[in-house]
């Protein structure tokens, strides 16, 4: 089992995330939801891969499955930028309190979405929002593509030591992805 980044957040309790190191099972979860959702953070902008920002791999994501955005904090003009549109600004409180509805007709007003992929969120915000959806939305599954572990997601990536890991992780979902197109 993997060990979460801050070590406050040892799991209590039954469920914990699957940990995924293999591109080929992430696509397949992200291909059978049916009403995905991409959910971008700030630290989306400064974090860097080897030179690219990270912010571009989830941008790429999105268009490979063809998933709606929502940029939170100011990340709505990096999303544009990258010729992507973010269907909304809710901040990750928001959007949270939102998600939680199972009531709530989703950003394309299509229907509550059934998977929220998380990216570019400080550990301890994260983790916190994460425990909130899997204890009040059970309609729910999450995802994180950070390279922390989280314990609370669905799914989480591995605490990845080195960048070249998660950037060939991350590289090789794009292209599972848009061979599913």
């Amino acid at each position: 089992m993997a060990l979460p980044y801050h070590k406050v957040n040892v799991l209590t309790g039954f469920k914990a995330a699957a940990e995924m190191k293999d591109p080929k099972p992430l696509a397949k979860v992200i291909k059978k939801a049916s009403r995905p959702l991409l959910v971008i953070g700030p630290r989306a902008l400064t974090v860097q891969i080897e030179g690219k920002p990270f912010i571009e791999y989830l941008v790429e994501i999105a268009k490979a499955a063809d998933i709606p955005i929502c940029a939170t904090a100011h990340t709505k003009g990096k999303v544009e930028e990258l010729e992507a549109t973010a269907e909304s600004t809710y901040d990750i409180m928001e959007i949270i309190n939102h998600l939680k509805d199972p009531e709530w007709k989703g950003l394309r007003g299509q229907g509550c979405h059934d998977l929220v992929i998380f990216g570019g969120f400080r550990t301890d915000i994260g983790n916190q929002g994460l425990s909130t959806l899997k204890h009040f939305a059970p309609h729910l599954r999450t995802m994180t593509l950070c390279k922390f572990y989280y314990p609370n997601a669905t799914f989480s990536l591995p605490n990845f030591k080195k960048d070249e890991e998660w950037k060939a992780l991350l590289e090789g979902l794009i292209q599972e992805l848009k061979e599913a197109q």
